[in-house]
């Protein structure tokens, strides 16, 4: 069997993905597209529209075959420890072959050229990243500045930037393994404005956020606007007032255990918790974008600290199956074979031992959050589902 893999977050599902989807099986000939999608928590550091069985059952009625889940360890990190998270467990699955992702231009012998450039940084550039860091700029523009006109342009845009990472991870877990980009098509990624049929995840969700429910269905596939008529705009409020609670339980020397929480960020966030400030807003900078900000909000509450990214990245996982085609025998049996073992039923989970099980944990933890944080019932497990 050959198998495609996306990464994605589908927060939510959009006619964009769609494309996406069709083309992907359209220029790999693959037999199965598999996708692995974040969980309950997005890379943004922001809670999803819905829960994780909802929006991967949205993708296998879109096309997909099987949706896996990004642990909340991945999924909430920045680029290169989400893409990484992500490509670690489409490397245990011996069938995948190619990976699809989305992209604002580029050709894949680009970003693997890219990819090789990043991985043998001469002393010039890290000299110029660094210079430009101290100046106050984020890590991405002194980055993008400092390898312009010395690589191909491609990591200067988000999907880029990811394919980019998705590239290096590749390079060292499954080198055999082609690059597939797609070019976007309508919006941009950070677009906030509705563009019709093709509008942006970004712009759907300021949409939502608003009360606009018929003006984001052109958008949108019939099932989702069906999922999102329970969307409930207050859930940003709920999780603000969570993450500023846990901010003021932790001590300082727990904050800057939390990935990219450096250079006295601690104490800007605790004091920001005690005033009541709206944090992503009051802290983003030239040097801090607001995602870092949400990311380190988000992790902290989540109780996940760099460390134990690091441990989930080296140490053997789980592959938990959110979604599957009704008439998936083969695929299921194709993904039974992984290195990791698949977690289908509850009972499954309760098997994992060491790293694997606290990885485990945290993504139940969040998943429960997830509806505190959105007025939602406990989530349904629904993971057959018929096209």
């Amino acid at each position: 069997m050959k198998i495609c893999g996306i990464i994605c977050e589908y927060n939510p599902f959009h006619f964009g993905h769609l494309y996406q989807l069709e083309e992907a099986k359209r220029l790999s000939g693959c037999d199965a597209v598999v996708c692995v999608m974040s969980g309950s928590f997005v890379q943004r550091g922001e809670a999803a529209v819905c829960g994780r069985y909802e929006r991967a059952r949205h993708a296998v009625l879109s096309g997909a075959d099987a949706v896996l889940e990004l642990p909340a360890v991945f999924s909430t990190s920045s680029a290169e420890l989400f893409a990484r998270g992500a490509v670690k467990l489409l490397a245990s699955l011996p069938d995948f072959s190619c990976l699809c992702f989305g992209a604002e231009s580029g050709t894949p012998e680009q970003f693997a050229e890219a990819a090789r450039a990043l991985d043998e940084e001469p002393e010039c550039v890290s000299e110029e990243i660094g210079r430009r860091l101290r100046e106050g700029e984020s890590f991405v523009r002194a980055r993008a500045s400092a390898w312009k006109g010395k690589i191909p342009d491609v990591i200067n845009a988000p999907n880029n930037i990811l394919g980019v990472e998705y590239a290096r991870a590749l390079s060292s877990l499954r080198p055999d393994v082609s690059l597939l980009p797609v070019e976007r098509t309508g919006s941009g990624y950070s677009e906030e404005t509705l563009r019709g049929r093709y509008s942006s995840a970004t712009a759907i969700r300021a949409a939502l956020g608003r009360g606009e429910r018929e003006a984001v269905k052109k958008a949108l596939p019939d099932c989702v606007q069906k999922s999102l008529e329970k969307f409930r705009p207050c859930g940003e409020e709920r999780l603000e007032a969570m993450e500023k609670y846990a901010l003021l339980r932790a001590s300082e020397e727990e904050l800057r255990a939390v990935a990219d929480c450096t250079e006295g960020l601690e104490n800007a966030l605790k004091k920001g918790a005690e005033a009541n400030a709206d944090l992503p807003s009051s802290l983003s900078s030239r040097r801090y974008t607001s995602s870092r900000i949400r990311r380190i909000l988000v992790q902290n509450l989540l109780g996940i600290s760099e460390k134990f990214v690091c441990e989930c990245l080296s140490s053997p996982l789980f592959l938990r199956l959110l979604a599957v085609r009704e008439d998936g025998k083969d695929l299921l049996k194709a993904l039974g074979n992984a290195a990791y073992p698949l977690i289908v039923r509850t009972a499954d989970g309760r098997r994992l031992s060491g790293t694997a099980k606290e990885c485990h944990e945290k993504d139940e933890f969040a998943a429960r959050l997830l509806s505190v944080v959105r007025g939602l019932p406990p989530e349904k497990k629904r993971v057959r589902t018929e096209n």
